[in-house]
């Protein structure tokens, strides 16, 4: 069944809007940003284009364990450049994959002119595998207690 989910299914769910930092932000401000929104990563865009990603992760491996102090740090320093990215037309089946194979959390999404339509995480994925689940199961409890006939 999660083969015929698409990214794009996951994205109506999450809602509208790509939450985004510039380059030159403080690694403080998007980390009280991340706070305020209570995600674990971020986009940077810079004049409407994709730059990079900056997760937990980066600040934990590249500010904290290096000595570095947020506020003086600017986002461009401790972002993700080389991005693996996919599109909507993806199947959730594919980007489980990716990130699975990858060991990555967060993908952004990109449209086929390029243009960022939204970033979604391996808890999207679990949420949307969870709730597939529970349908199946529902099926199977009716079919077991003679809801279906056949």
């Amino acid at each position: 069944m999660l083969d015929n989910v698409k990214v794009s299914d996951l994205l109506k769910n999450k809602g509208q809007g790509v939450i985004s930092v510039h380059p030159d932000d403080s690694v403080f401000d998007t980390l009280r940003l991340m706070a305020e929104k209570n995600i674990g990563a971020v986009l940077v865009m810079a004049d409407n284009r994709l730059e990079g990603l900056l997760s937990e992760r980066d600040y934990a491996r590249k500010v904290i364990l290096h000595g570095r102090t947020s506020r003086e740090t600017h986002v461009r320093d401790i972002m993700s450049r080389e991005l693996i990215i996919v599109h909507p037309g993806d199947s959730v089946m594919e980007s489980m994959a990716i990130m699975s194979e990858k060991r990555i959390r967060h993908l952004p999404v990109l449209d086929d002119n390029n243009h960022v339509v939204g970033l979604i995480s391996i808890g999207d994925l679990v949420k949307r595998v969870i709730e597939e689940q529970h349908i199946i199961i529902k099926h199977l409890e009716n079919y077991i207690s003679g809801g279906y006939m056949a």
